[in-house]
């Protein structure tokens, strides 16, 4: 017997690769290439550093005040937490305890499954069909809860409310999550809902659509009792709030929605631009809703094309997972980076 029979034995999370370099193009994040709010840089700057002596706002008041406003909730209907991660983390702890195994697409956010295995949540994945859609017949089963990330992560395909109602009708005595991380980007949000479902938590991010995934900073919206959980789960396991900088700049993104409009159309028009010029190539993608695309070459293999980018310095995201290995995430970049991303495809295609 060993110490080391009980050190934690988990698949871990993989994200994309991060290289030790400055000079190259980053499409493998998910990452917004566009800077924050000039609202935000202020934000920022004008904080005062001696304030740093004290413990933040424990539960982000003043963030959460400005997210239910904007949402048109109120503050006991949200939680704001560090970075979406943490506020996922959180709700699983909060909401699935009952010991019948929860459910999730078998192609989805694949930090889910690490989640239940820390948290030795039994769990079922349920195959999308071949064309990566979610079918909400599969869900009508017993189950201890359903986590359901729309825009889908990565196949990039959104659904309306009338598929996120189904799930909730057919399962009113657990809770159902809706991570909307990509929603901005011509999803469709299921923030309405929440008047009609007290067993609806939708959970956002400040990470990709506000350009701010250095500041970690994410949400949950939902019921009173829901949203009491999942803060007694924060209480018990985790005490750490929002941090004091990020409360100011994310009140101020939240502040400058003009900005915000204009950077989701620029990110939103790059993309159509890309798919159509992909397309013409030869790709499969689905049509997105996110700030990603889900390519697949009809004759070449998506390792190749991902080894060929990456000679060339362009990061793309390439799962080496079973449904999924011949297919690339491609990142939404500016259009200048596109314009390489572009090129170098085409290269490849020549040779």
């Amino acid at each position: 017997m060993s110490y080391k029979d009980n050190l934690l034995k988990i698949d871990a999370y993989v994200a994309g690769e991060q290289p030790n370099k400055t000079d190259f193009i980053k499409l493998n994040a998910n990452e917004n290439p566009y800077p924050p709010s000039p609202e935000v840089i202020k934000a920022i700057n004008a904080f005062n550093g001696e304030e740093l002596r004290k413990y933040p706002s424990a539960n982000a008041v003043g963030l959460v005040k400005t997210i239910a406003a904007y949402h048109g909730l109120k503050p006991e209907n949200v939680f704001a937490g560090n970075g979406t991660d943490d506020v996922l983390s959180l709700c699983f702890r909060a909401f699935f305890n009952s010991g019948k195994p929860i459910l999730f697409p078998d192609i989805t956010y694949s930090f889910n499954t690490v989640w239940c295995e820390i948290l030795k949540i039994p769990y079922e994945q349920i195959r999308v069909d071949e064309n990566f859609n979610i079918n909400p017949a599969d869900y009508r089963r017993e189950n201890g809860g359903i986590v359901i990330a729309n825009p889908n992560a990565p196949t990039s395909i959104g659904r309306d409310n009338d598929f996120i109602r189904t799930v909730l009708d057919e399962n009113r005595d657990v809770v159902v999550i809706v991570d909307e991380a990509y929603v901005d980007f011509g999803g469709i949000t299921a923030v309405p809902l929440l008047k009609e479902y007290e067993n609806l938590v939708i959970t956002r991010t400040f990470s990709k659509s506000r350009s701010m995934a250095g500041m970690r900073l994410g949400y949950a919206m939902g019921s009173a009792d829901a949203i009491a959980a999942v803060y007694a789960a924060k209480d018990s396991m985790n005490s750490y709030p929002v941090d004091s900088v990020a409360q100011a700049a994310g009140i101020a993104s939240i502040g400058d929605e003009k900005y915000f409009r204009e950077t989701l159309k620029k990110v939103m028009d790059t993309r159509e631009r890309l798919t159509r010029e992909m397309r013409e190539m030869g790709y499969d993608i689905p049509d997105s809703s996110a700030n990603f695309i889900f390519a697949q070459h009809k004759t070449l293999k998506a390792k190749d094309i991902f080894e060929f980018l990456k000679s060339k310095d362009i990061y793309v995201r390439y799962f080496n997972k079973p449904r999924i290995d011949n297919r690339l995430r491609i990142t939404i970049g500016t259009n200048e980076e596109t314009d390489r991303l572009l090129k170098a495809l085409r290269e490849y295609i020549k040779n």
